[in-house]
C-alpha cells in the first residue's frame, strides 16, 4: 500500500503534468475538444462540398434544356409530335387489345381445356376485330413517318451550323485567324424549312378523317367473347376507343395554332424535368430528361421494402427486447445482423437468378389469380426488388428500434407490471409509445437506406423508364420501373463530359440529396411534437 503522502501527492501531480501537456499551444482538454469538434467541422465541410459540387455540375442543365426546347419547336419537332401523340395513343389502345386477346387465350386453354390450335380458332374474329383496328391507323403513320424525316432534317442542318461556330470559334482561341475565316457556317432559316411541315395541314385533314371513318367502322361490332368479365372489358375498349376518335379533331386545331416563333418560357426548363413523364437520351429525334418515372420508381420499390422491413424489423426488435429470452437474443439478433454483411451485388444476382423466377412461377398458380398483379409477365420488376430492399432494411430497422426500446427505462415497465398490466399490454401501452421517437428514426433511417441503394434496383427492378399503370391498384407493384439511383450508375460512365446529358444525371443526384434532407426535416418534426405531446 503506498504512502499516504504519495497518495495525496498524486491528484495533485497529475494536474501538474496534464498543464504541462501541450499540442500545438492547446492544453490536453483543449486538443481533445478540438479533435472532436474538428470532426464535425470536417463533416460540415465536405458536405458543403458535395453540395457545391452537385449544383455546379448540375446547375447548367436547365439553361442546356431550355435551348433544347427552343431548336425542338424552332425545328418542328413540336409541330410532328402533336401528330405522333395521336399515333400513340392509338398504338396504347392496340395494346389494350392484344392484353385481352392474351386473356382470352389463357380463359380458353387452362378453362375450356382446349388444344392450342382450337383455342386460336376460336378467337379469329376477335383476331379481325384487331387486325381492322390496328391497320386503320397506317395512313397516318405514314404521314407521321414523311414529317418526321423533314423535321429531323432541319434540326441536323441546325446541329451542323452549331458545330461549325464551335469549331470556327476554337480555331480563333487558337489564333488561327485564316483557317476560321475559311470555316463556312450554313445558316438555317426556320421560317422557309418550317413551311414545308405546316403546308401540309389539308393533306392531315383529309388523312385524319379518312383514320376516323376507318377507325368508326372497325369498332362497330364487337366480337364475342368466352367471359362476362372479358365482354366488359372489351365494352370499355370500344368506349376508350370512341374518346379518341372524337379527340382526332382536336389535334387539328392544334396544328392550325402552332407557331414556330413563340418563346419557350423560362420556367419550362425546369418543369419539363420535373414533371416530364419520359427520360430519353442519345434519340435521333429528341432528348428528353423527365425524372417523374424515376422518382416514381424509386418511391414505389422503398415503399415495397418498407411495407416488408418495418413490421419485421420493428417486431423482431420487440420481441429480442421485451420477450425473448437469453438463448433467443443470443440466436436472433447475430442472424439479423449478419444479413448486413451481404452485398448488395450478390443480393441482386440471388433476386436475378432465384427470387425474380420463382416469384413468376409462384404467381402462374390457379388457386393465386385473385393476388393483385398475378400472374407475373416480367421475373424482374418492382416487387423482386422491394423484397430484396426490405431485407436490406431489416438490420438497420432492428438494431436502431431495439436500441430506442432500451433506452425506456426499467421503471415504467415495472409500474405498469405493478399495476396489474399484463406484459402485452405493457409493451403496447407503455414501452412503445416510450420509444417511438427512436422507432420513427429506425423507419426514416431505413427508408434512406433503401432509397439510395443502387445494385439491387439497377439489376433486379427491371429498368423500365415508364411510370407505373397505377390504375391496376395493388397489382403495381408487379410492373418493372427504374430508379434515380439506377439511372446514374446504368448511364454515368457512357456521357460526355459537360454534355446536357451529363448534368441532367448530377440534377437528378441533387434532387436526391434534396430528397434526403427533406425525409430528415419531416422526421425531426415528427420526433419533436410527439415529445412535445408526450410532455
Amino acid at each position: 500500500m503506498p504512502p499516504a503522502s504519495s497518495t495525496a501527492a498524486t491528484p495533485a501531480r497529475f494536474a501538474i503534468e496534464r498543464r504541462r501537456i501541450r499540442f500545438l499551444g492547446l492544453s490536453l482538454d483543449d486538443a481533445i475538444r478540438v479533435f472532436f469538434g474538428g470532426n464535425a467541422f470536417v463533416a460540415v465541410v465536405v458536405l458543403t462540398l458535395i453540395t457545391v459540387f452537385l449544383a455546379r455540375e448540375g446547375g447548367g442543365f436547365f439553361g442546356q434544356n431550355l435551348e433544347n426546347l427552343r431548336i425542338y419547336r424552332q425545328a418542328g419537332l413540336e409541330y410532328v409530335d402533336y401528330i405522333r401523340r395521336a399515333e400513340s395513343e392509338h398504338t396504347a389502345l392496340t395494346r389494350a387489345l392484344a392484353r385481352l386477346r392474351q386473356d382470352a387465350l389463357v380463359h380458353e386453354l387452362q378453362v375450356e381445356k382446349l388444344p392450342i390450335a382450337e383455342a386460336n380458332a376460336r378467337l379469329t374474329d376477335y383476331d379481325a376485330f384487331a387486325g381492322g383496328f390496328s391497320d386503320a391507323i397506317e395512313p397516318l403513320r405514314g404521314f407521321v413517318s414523311d414529317l418526321g424525316e423533314q423535321a429531323s432534317a432541319i434540326k441536323t442542318k441546325f446541329t451542323v451550323s452549331q458545330d461549325q461556330r464551335e469549331h470556327r470559334a476554337q480555331l480563333l482561341a487558337e489564333g488561327r485567324t485564316e483557317e476560321a475565316a475559311a470555316v463556312k457556317i450554313d445558316e438555317v432559316d426556320f421560317g422557309a424549312e418550317v413551311q414545308v411541315l405546316t403546308g401540309t395541314l389539308p393533306l392531315y385533314r383529309e388523312t385524319s378523317a379518312e383514320v376516323q371513318r376507318q377507325l368508326a367502322a372497325a369498332i362497330a361490332t364487337l366480337p364475342a367473347m368466352p367471359t362476362a368479365e372479358l365482354r366488359g372489358e372489351l365494352a370499355d375498349f370500344q368506349r376508350a376507343a370512341r374518346t379518341y376518335i372524337a379527340g382526332l379533331p382536336q389535334v387539328e386545331q392544334e396544328l392550325a395554332q402552332w407557331d414556330w416563333q413563340a418563346p419557350v418560357p423560362r420556367w419550362q426548363a425546369f418543369t419539363r424535368f420535373l414533371f416530364g413523364r419520359e427520360w430519353l437520351t442519345a434519340s435521333f429525334w429528341q432528348d428528353r430528361f423527365g425524372v417523374l418515372p424515376l422518382l416514381t420508381g424509386s418511391l414505389l420499390v422503398s415503399g415495397i421494402a418498407l411495407a416488408l422491413a418495418v413490421p419485421l424489423g420493428v417486431g423482431a426488435a420487440i420481441y429480442v427486447n421485451q420477450l425473448a429470452s437469453t438463448s433467443e437474443q443470443r440466436l436472433i439478433k447475430p442472424g439479423i445482423e449478419f444479413i448486413s454483411a451481404f452485398p448488395s451485388v450478390v443480393l441482386g444476382f440471388f433476386g436475378i437468378v432465384f427470387l425474380g423466377e420463382h416469384l413468376r412461377t409462384l404467381s402462374q398458380l390457379p388457386w393465386l389469380s385473385w393476388v393483385p398483379g398475378f400472374p407475373i409477365a416480367e421475373r424482374l420488376n418492382a416487387l423482386t426488388a422491394g423484397c430484396l430492399l426490405g431485407l436490406i432494411a431489416v438490420p438497420t430497422i432492428f438494431t436502431l428500434a431495439e436500441d430506442a426500446l432500451n433506452n425506456v427505462p426499467r421503471s415504467f415497465r415495472e409500474a405498469s407490471l405493478a399495476l396489474g398490466a399484463t406484459r402485452l399490454q405493457t409493451i403496447v401501452r407503455i414501452t412503445v409509445p416510450a420509444a417511438l421517437s427512436g422507432i420513427v428514426s429506425a423507419v426514416l433511417l431505413g427508408f434512406g437506406r433503401v432509397i439510395g441503394e443502387t445494385m439491387v434496383v439497377l439489376l433486379c427492378a427491371g429498368n423500365r423508364i415508364a411510370i407505373p399503370d397505377f390504375s391496376e391498384g395493388l397489382g403495381v407493384i408487379t410492373q418493372p420501373v427504374h430508379t434515380m439511383t439506377g439511372i446514374i450508375a446504368q448511364e454515368m460512365g457512357e456521357v460526355v463530359r459537360g454534355s446536357m446529358h451529363y448534368r441532367a444525371l448530377f440534377v437528378v443526384g441533387l434532387l436526391l440529396f434534396v430528397l434526403s434532407l427533406a425525409i430528415n426535416y419531416a422526421a425531426q418534426k415528427i420526433v419533436r411534437r410527439y415529445r412535445i405531446n408526450a410532455g
